[in-house]
């Protein structure tokens, strides 16, 4: 970014009236303690059993169980089965009640439960979030094979790149339906939202050409840009909305991956009421769960091919912001457009047309916005 853009940024949110953080704070966890199971959800057209889980708000009796170490859920995640902690209860009882449904997207390749400290703390505020492995997780015929030609790489990686969709619009089906799941918790199918990252950001962005029921969209560093740097996914967007779905973008500064110029080309041609905040300091690992551990594996790999100046590029993760520090913008900035736009809440719309700049540095994250009625 040029100093005239950062100049020109700061300049616009200045302008805007302050929020009042003292009556709306979407940083600090909700007021639900939170459940989380695992579901298994056959796709009979596709014949693909997909592992999904579901965080939801649990009932009241579980309050403390889901932050506290020695209740709260561990499960393991690839590669080698690395043990994590999760701040939710494992098949908790849920609270009975109508909640937003929000559908979560992985990036490519990337177990369902790489960002719960988002969904977590979505499902604290009354949310039910759902996310599945994708197909390239769980379907043989998209998984990488030895000494397959170009052409039969071309063809995977399109196979992969068009299962994306049916998998969401498979998940809101199987939730919607009634019998996806044994809860107290049921879903209203008038205030849907999607969130993913990186590809999984495609995704949410993708999703609205052909599923109308998503009124909102939260994309953390998306692909989708149209000159993506070698062994990046070549996946296209054709904005095809037909209606206004407000999106909010976050994206880092530094991130190697997928850089910030293919997100303000995607911005730019994203046909919505729409929203860019940028992170200071950050790489594409910052969206996700255990961020310093991630950055770092990803540095110390040893890429070959199209992808080997990815570590080569990547700076240590001591010169960026910390994880701590990404996790308030992410999960506090994804809340607050969700809840201004599924659930017209006015605090959320001030604070999101307020100084979000000074909101965030006053937690000791900066950022910079760009902000399009």
């Amino acid at each position: 970014m040029t100093g005239e853009n950062v100049q020109h940024t700061n300049q616009r949110s200045k302008k805007r009236t302050a929020s009042r953080t003292d009556e709306y704070d979407p940083f600090v966890r909700g007021r639900y303690p939170v459940g989380v199971r695992t579901i298994q959800a056959l796709d009979k057209i596709r014949d693909r059993l997909f592992p999904c889980e579901i965080w939801y708000p649990a009932a009241a009796q579980h309050a403390g169980h889901d932050i506290a170490s020695g209740t709260q859920d561990f499960f393991t995640v690839p590669p080698g089965d690395t043990p994590r902690s999760q701040m939710a209860v494992r098949n908790a009882a849920a609270r009975p009640g109508t909640y937003p449904p929000i559908v979560f997207s992985h990036h490519s390749g990337g177990p369902r439960r790489m960002a719960t400290f988002l969904c977590t703390h979505l499902s604290s505020h009354g949310y039910v979030v759902a996310a599945l492995d994708h197909s390239e997780v769980v379907a043989a015929e998209l998984a990488r094979r030895d000494g397959e030609t170009d052409e039969q790489k071309t063809a995977r990686v399109d196979a992969v790149i068009a299962s994306r969709v049916p998998d969401v619009r498979f998940l809101l089906d199987h939730l919607l339906n009634g019998a996806a799941w044994d809860s107290e918790a049921n879903l209203d199918p008038t205030r849907i939202g999607i969130v993913g990252h990186s590809f999984g950001g495609w995704t949410a962005l993708a999703a609205p050409d052909v599923e109308s029921r998503i009124r909102a969209v939260v994309a953390l560093a998306p692909g989708g840009s149209s000159q993506p740097r070698p062994g990046i996914l070549k996946a296209k967007l054709a904005f095809a909305w037909g209606r206004d779905v407000p999106t909010l973008f976050l994206v880092a500064e530094n991130d190697i991956s997928l850089p910030l110029a293919g997100m303000y080309e995607i911005f730019e041609r994203t046909p919505a009421t729409k929203q860019m905040v940028i992170l200071r300091r950050a790489d594409h690992m910052h969206f996700m769960d255990n961020v310093e551990e991630m950055h770092e594996m990803v540095r110390k790999m040893a890429f070959t091919g199209e992808l080997a100046w990815l570590p080569r590029e990547m700076r240590p993760i001591a010169e960026l912001c910390s994880g701590e520090q990404a996790h308030v913008f992410v999960r506090g900035l994804t809340l607050c457009h969700l809840d201004a736009i599924l659930r017209q809440q006015e605090e959320a719309q001030r604070f999101l047309a307020g100084d979000i700049e000074d909101a965030l540095a006053a937690r000791g994250v900066e950022v910079l916005v760009k902000f399009v009625k």
